[in-house]
């Protein structure tokens, strides 16, 4: 069974069709990305499996189970998480804090521990704590050390689009769904985040979807490729496949002018 099995995804606002039926699977271990032209319904697509907007139609199976509509802190109890194409932090707290806090949905003491700092609220603050330091320092040098105490505003960019990356792996998923991760890098900062991404699997256990319209992040990082078009799925496989699908090809560059 695959870990993400989506049937028939329908998302329609007003008169506009977003989603047009797609349908999609990704197994456990998998890196696919999801690609398309602007207004291909991508980031639709991730909106309506993390919970943003509930489906029209069509069934969203996780681990065997339908999430359709269920509420984004559902989903992330569930074992989904995901980043923006525009960085959503909480940029007044501090590095360390924005990981913290995105392992809440896991924590199990209440109100009256929290007041009273009983020694099992002590015991998870320190576990959370412990783990967070862990996760960030899946990164390297860029968010360790005198970072952690350091207010995420104050962060460069590309620093800002690892800390959601880190933030997304606090809430402990299976599936990460990252929405254009490498969107304003340079090729330097590019290059250093595709490694990661492959990391986040190969080392970490992550099974990912990825939008990404940087063709050469898709082919350094995917297993198989999907492509979307006015929410319709027009094409899947590998990224040679993909890149040479004349569908695929057109949806990009527009229809040929036909010769009179």
């Amino acid at each position: 069974m695959a870990l993400l099995e989506i049937e028939g995804l329908t998302k329609q606002f007003g008169g506009l069709l977003a989603l047009g039926g797609v349908d999609f699977h990704i197994e456990e271990g998998e890196i696919v990305s999801v690609i398309g032209p602007n207004g291909a319904g991508k980031t639709t697509f991730f909106n309506t499996i993390s919970g943003m907007f509930p489906p029209d139609e069509g069934e969203i199976l996780f681990d065997g189970r339908d999430v359709a509509g269920l509420t984004p802190d559902q989903i992330t109890k569930r074992g989904i998480a995901r980043t923006f194409q525009n960085v959503r932090l909480f940029p007044n707290m501090t590095v360390l804090e924005n990981i913290m806090v995105a392992q809440h949905s896991r924590t199990h003491k209440g109100v009256f521990s929290a007041l009273f700092q009983t020694p099992g609220f002590r015991k998870e603050e320190q576990e959370i704590r412990d783990r967070a330091r862990d996760v960030l320092g899946f990164f390297g040098t860029r968010l360790i050390g005198y970072r952690f105490d350091q207010p995420a505003f104050m962060l460069s960019y590309a620093n800002r689009r690892r800390l959601e990356i880190a933030r997304a792996m606090g809430t402990q998923p299976r599936l990460l769904l990252l929405d254009e991760p490498t969107a304003g890098m340079n090729p330097r900062e590019t290059a250093e985040l595709t490694g990661l991404i492959r990391k986040l699997r190969d080392e970490r256990g992550f099974t990912i979807v990825v939008i990404e319209h940087e063709m050469k992040v898709v082919r350094d990082v995917s297993d198989r490729v999907v492509v979307l078009d006015h929410g319709v799925q027009i094409a899947e496989g590998s990224y040679d496949e993909v890149s040479t699908n004349e569908d695929v090809i057109e949806a990009y560059l527009g229809r040929p002018a036909e010769s009179h």
